[in-house]
Parts: structure tokens; C-alpha cells; sequence
């Protein structure tokens, strides 16, 4: 799947953790989707930024819903308030965030930049950014020769390997053979072990 859009800049100083959805109700509360370890932590580091680092949000309260979060932010009242922050990404700076140790363990803002080879070892491009819309993560891979970038599930099967020291990943490119019909009985890949976004998990 190829992105119509350019690639958008990426911040390496933050760490996407979490991203607000629509509006929940009458009173000002949003939807939030959090790539924490622990979902509800997300509340805990302080104010998240906006991508551009320009704006602010404090989170007076958290809950958990169906399969989301739903959010109380401070000077937002009104479900018209609420909607203009639908699909905001929110950032922390990684100097708040505690260091990780393990060598299995990431956050996804180290694997941008990250050289993405086939299982063969030939050069497919550049990782340019880790997305979540709500149905999982998507790495967006820049081609060595340009043009729309690649989206790829970020799974076991899609992604079998991450390297942050070596400076790259595995990725295995779906064939046309390899996608499924619309109405088939194909099975759906996997999530990978780990945290959601915030940090990855291991890849073994």
C-alpha cells in the first residue's frame, strides 16, 4: 500500500504516545488512543505536545472504555471544542521518558531513519515514520528511488526483524499473491509482542 501523500517530518527529540479521536459526548471529553506500555500511564508524564511542539494539552482525567481511552482535557468544554483535536497526534520529549534497557525494546521514534532491507539483504528504503490510526501500527518506508512511500503493517510477519544498533530492519513486501481477496477467508497478521507505540516489542 503506497501513501499519496509526501513524507512529513518527524520529530527525534518526542515520542508519539498517544493520539486523540472524535469527540465522546456533549461535555468536552475526546477519544484517546494510547501507545504506552500501560495505556492509562499516558496521563502521567506531564503535558503532551502537539507534533509541531507548539501546543499543549494536560489531561485532568483518564478512563478506560470499549477499546479506547476517554480523555478530559483542560479548556476543552464542548464537544465542538473536542472536535477540532480529532486526530492530533500527542508528543512527549524523550528527556521524560524513562531510558530503556533492553536490547529487544524501543521506542518507535529510534526507528525512523532506520535502513529497511528484504530478507534477501537488498535495499528497500528508509523508515520515515511509525503511524497508529486506531487499527494497529504502520511503518512508512521512502524508497530508494522515490516516489510514494510504503505502508507496511508493523507485525511479526511484516516486520520479522529490528535491529536499532545495527541501524536497520527486515521487512517482507506483500505480492499481489500474498493479498487476500475482498471477501476471502485470508487470515489477519498478528500483532508483535510489546508495548503499542510508545515502545516497541521484541521481534524474535
Amino acid at each position: 500500500m503506497e501513501s499519496e501523500d509526501g513524507v512529513a517530518p518527524t520529530r527525534t527529540d518526542s515520542v508519539l504516545v498517544a493520539r486523540f479521536g472524535a469527540a465522546h459526548g456533549v461535555r468536552g471529553e475526546i477519544k484517546l488512543w494510547s501507545f504506552t506500555a500501560d495505556p492509562l500511564a499516558v496521563a502521567d508524564y506531564g503535558p503532551l505536545e502537539s507534533k509541531d511542539g507548539k501546543r499543549q494539552f494536560v489531561i485532568n482525567s483518564l478512563r478506560p472504555a470499549k477499546d479506547f481511552l476517554v480523555a478530559r482535557v483542560a479548556g476543552i468544554d464542548d464537544r465542538n471544542a473536542a472536535e477540532t483535536l480529532r486526530n492530533v497526534e500527542l508528543y512527549l520529549p524523550r528527556e521524560r521518558l524513562p531510558p530503556i534497557d533492553e536490547d529487544d525494546n524501543w521506542y518507535y521514534a529510534d526507528l525512523v531513519g532506520l535502513a529497511a532491507l528484504a530478507v534477501d539483504g537488498a535495499a528497500i528504503g528508509t523508515i520515515a515514520a511509525v503511524h497508529n490510526f486506531g487499527a494497529g501500527d504502520i511503518i512508512e518506508i521512502a524508497p530508494v528511488g522515490g516516489g510514494k512511500t510504503l505502508l507496511l503493517p508493523f507485525t511479526q510477519a511484516a516486520v520479522p526483524a529490528v535491529d536499532v544498533t545495527a541501524g536497520r530492519v527486515v521487512v517482507v513486501v506483500p505480492t499481489e499473491e500474498d493479498i487476500p481477496p475482498l471477501k476471502g477467508e485470508g487470515r489477519s497478521p498478528e500483532r508483535s509482542g510489546g508495548g503499542q507505540g510508545g515502545v516497541g516489542g521484541n521481534h524474535e
